[in-house]
């Protein structure tokens, strides 16, 4: 039962995740409250998203949503990024860390509607180099902590002109990278459990694969309005988090 718990609770998260990003919002209070270690609940969810953000982004790859020798580019950026996020997790606090994310997530909500770019969707499109130090941070904030950081990246894509599909596409490979690198400190410092993680991780391949096949077929302004529904949800969490500080 507790297997196929995971199985649907991974489905689920990587499945909103892959539209609008911040599947931290249910995975990871979902796996604390199983009995999950908070340490090993991260680890589970770089785990896991490490596999589906991978699978989805090579869906889009094959249908030439994005070309590899751009999203090459971003590697050494989210690499690092992720790897500094994760050993520097333990120096920040988690109230300092929530206290950022509302700050940076409310700043991407007010500006998705005051900031309106063209969206020419158009194949040669890449992120452009002066985006490089935001995704650099993202990938930073994402191996420290985490939530929004996938709805960080697709607000910084979009508002530099990739469509809503491009968005995803660059998202999930960034959001590969730097999971990949914050995964390792986890594992080396033995946080990881297995059989959480491997029943989690097939349910999130699943949800990622269901969501990136769905999304072409589902209306732009429909993904935009779950993307900031989300956002609100994810920044109420995270206040409440700073709240219940003592």
């Amino acid at each position: 039962m507790t297997a196929m718990l995971l199985i649907f609770l991974g489905f689920i998260v990587a499945f909103i995740g892959t539209l609008a990003g911040s599947g931290g919002l249910i995975g990871m209070p979902s796996l604390m409250l199983l009995g999950v270690p908070v340490h090993s609940a991260i680890a589970t969810a770089k785990f896991s998203n490490m596999i589906s953000s991978f699978s989805s982004f090579y869906v889009l790859l094959k249908k030439k949503e994005l070309k590899l020798k751009e999203a090459i580019k971003l590697i050494p950026i989210a690499l690092l990024g992720g790897l500094t996020g994760g050993l520097l997790a333990t120096s920040i606090s988690d109230k300092t860390m929530s206290l950022i994310a509302v700050f940076l997530l409310s700043g991407a909500f007010i500006l998705s509607f005051i900031k309106k770019p063209k969206q020419d969707g158009v194949d040669g499109w890449s992120p452009s180099p002066k985006t490089y130090p935001f995704l650099y941070g993202i990938s930073t904030y994402d191996g420290m902590f985490g939530p929004g950081q996938a709805t960080m990246l697709m607000y910084t894509f979009i508002w530099n002109g990739a469509s809503y599909i491009q968005a995803i596409a660059y998202t999930r490979f960034q959001t590969f990278l730097s999971c990949f690198a914050a995964f390792f400190p986890f594992w080396l410092n033995g946080d990881i459990k297995w059989h959480v993680a491997i029943y989690f991780a097939l349910g999130s391949l699943i949800g990622a694969q269901t969501a990136v096949r769905l999304a072409p077929k589902i209306p732009t302004k429909y993904l935009k309005w779950l993307l900031n529904v989300v956002t609100v949800c994810l920044i109420l969490q995270l206040l409440w988090k700073v709240l219940s500080f003592r």
